[in-house]
């Protein structure tokens, strides 16, 4: 068990990472027909890239949650 405690934007800061990581992802896979000169990919295989984006977004969100819940937390 660990002793730290949770704040608020941890979960978004998990799921941020997730989204981007999967968007890296589908980035990678959607740069490869384009170097090896195989069949392009559907147009949903480059919408799912923007996923990087968002989850770096997500994550930001979170960073800056639980610095304000640190904060608020430390002065009162």
């Amino acid at each position: 068990m660990s002793t730290e405690t949770s704040n608020p934007g941890d979960a978004l800061v998990r799921a941020g990472a997730v989204v981007f990581i999967v968007g890296a992802v589908a980035t990678v896979v959607t740069f490869v027909p384009l170097f090896l000169d195989l069949a392009r990919l559907p147009s949903a295989a480059y919408w799912l890239s923007m996923l990087m984006p968002v989850g770096f977004l997500v994550a930001l969100v979170g960073l800056l949650r639980s610095a304000r819940a640190q904060r608020r937390h430390t002065a009162g």
